[in-house]
């Protein structure tokens, strides 16, 4: 800690942006850290003088109870961190939601999962940014790309890479059918320079075009928006969100970086035949979860059998049984 604080008292600290954002993160994990062991032990100190009142005839069940439960979420919490041990298990991560066939239906349904993350980063405590969003044509989005910013965003997210169903009376359908629906999400994890990622001008193409959407006058009326085409990978990412032109096309190739790291990572694994579950076709039985409304309520996760009755409550981004349960069925399966 002493190191990172003398770093950043250096009156050319702030002169390599990247250098001096990645110390920052620095000491935000060791400030977090000092800040949990704090918290853990006057949670575990609070309970021992608990114990003691009781003891001594008071009544102090309540106390104890709501103490033990916050210990527990901690604990828990403390417990997640320790199944996140890859190699970018730690870094922040770049989500990509894709309707199924379906149309507006599938497109609703990919915007309510964009919904759902959304909340879920905000109970985290995530940062997100707005890369870029395709709107529907009635309803609902095409395709959506955002950032979430933080500490194991990225090893956290890896528990909902795939397919993902919704079953419901569709709002859209006059006669009130039931309705089944598909949308895909992709995670990659956002890297820094520290990693190569050679990115031939011969392999690429950068288009510009108009951006659509909310963002002001200038947005709206410049070719800023920037889309990149990736040959050899058929990688294709797009970036609206910043004003100009050069803002856009540095997040757009910061995003491509990342996006082939992990399709060489994906290669790996496929030749291990460990290949993950999002290369499946968005259809029948290619699901990692499915979200009931009707005819019951219900949410089940495919690969660990998990189920949750309250669906209300997941699409608001109660996720995080969901990912633990995910989290440990992975460990116990590298075993």
């Amino acid at each position: 800690m002493a190191k990172v604080e003398a770093l950043a008292a250096d009156p050319n600290f702030w002169n390599d942006s990247e250098k001096s954002q990645q110390t920052m993160r620095e000491r935000k994990r060791l400030e977090d850290a000092l800040s949990t062991d704090a918290e853990l032990t006057r949670r575990v100190d609070d309970i021992a003088a608990y114990f003691e009142l009781a003891s001594e005839g008071e009544n102090v069940d309540s106390e104890v109870g709501r103490e033990l439960s916050g210990l527990h979420e901690l604990v828990e919490r403390l417990e997640t961190q320790t199944l996140l041990n890859g190699g970018m298990d730690r870094s922040s991560a770049i989500v990509t939601i894709h309707p199924g066939a379906g149309g507006t239906e599938s497109q609703d349904w990919a915007e309510m999962l964009m919904r759902m993350y959304l909340r879920w980063c905000e109970r985290k405590g995530y940062a997100t940014v707005m890369n870029d969003v395709q709107p529907g044509d009635e309803a609902g989005i095409k395709s959506v790309t955002f950032s979430v910013e933080g500490d194991f965003a990225y090893g956290l997210l890896t528990s909902e890479i795939g397919v993902h169903r919704l079953v419901r009376i569709s709002p859209f359908d006059q006669q009130a059918r039931r309705h089944t629906s598909f949308a895909s999400v992709y995670v990659s994890p956002e890297i820094d320079d520290s990693i190569e990622v050679v990115i031939k001008p011969e392999d690429i193409r950068v288009d510009t075009y108009r951006s659509g959407g909310k963002g002001g006058q200038h947005v709206n009326t410049t070719d800023s928006a920037v889309r990149i085409t990736h040959f050899p990978t058929g990688i294709v990412v797009c970036c609206q969100n910043e004003r100009s032109q050069h803002k856009n096309r540095e997040r757009g190739f910061k995003m491509l970086r990342s996006r082939i790291y992990e399709y060489e990572l994906e290669k790996k694994r496929a030749v291990s035949k460990q290949v993950e579950d999002s290369k499946l076709d968005i259809d029948f039985g290619s699901q990692i979860r499915s979200y009931v409304m009707q005819p019951y309520q219900m949410v089940k996760d495919h690969r660990t059998k998990l189920e949750m009755g309250d669906v209300g409550r997941v699409l608001d981004g109660d996720l995080d049984s969901f990912i633990r349960a995910y989290l440990l069925q992975r460990r116990a399966e590298r075993r």
